[in-house]
């Protein structure tokens, strides 16, 4: 079985609001969820060292082939059976460019979300805004 590993930023309450809900989705167990502060996630994965979380969650398959934002978001959906039948739509040329500007909004303004998407305790942990200048 190909190595599907899904890298967020664990520190993000509306990340991780959106990986559980990729976990609850994920009936096959097929994905491994990594925080980008987990220790030992750049040694494993080198090319994220340089990785701006910004721009959103990452997905990494065998060989280190690396979706970022919008594509990562297509390329686990597109393996979660019950979507898979309307994947598709994302390479439509149109829907595709209208999918990636979404993300790239909701990526900009997680934090936001994040306050309106929480539903566990672990919501409930102290929230530091990120400094303007890494966005």
């Amino acid at each position: 079985m190909e190595e599907q590993v899904i890298v967020y930023d664990g520190e993000c309450r509306f990340c991780q609001w959106s990986i559980r809900r990729i976990q609850r989705l994920d009936s096959l167990d097929q994905f491994e969820y990594l925080p980008r502060q987990a220790e030992g996630v750049e040694a494993r994965f080198p090319r994220l060292a340089e990785s701006d979380f910004n721009t959103g969650l990452r997905f990494v398959v065998d060989g280190g082939d690396i979706r970022v934002g919008a594509d990562a978001v297509y390329e686990i959906y597109r393996r979660i059976p019950r979507f898979r039948p309307v994947a598709w739509l994302y390479r439509v040329p149109v829907l595709h460019q209208v999918f990636r500007m979404c993300y790239a909004l909701i990526a900009r303004n997680r934090h936001w979300f994040g306050r309106v998407a929480c539903d566990t305790e672990a919501c409930d942990a102290p929230y530091e805004a990120r400094s303007a200048s890494k966005d």
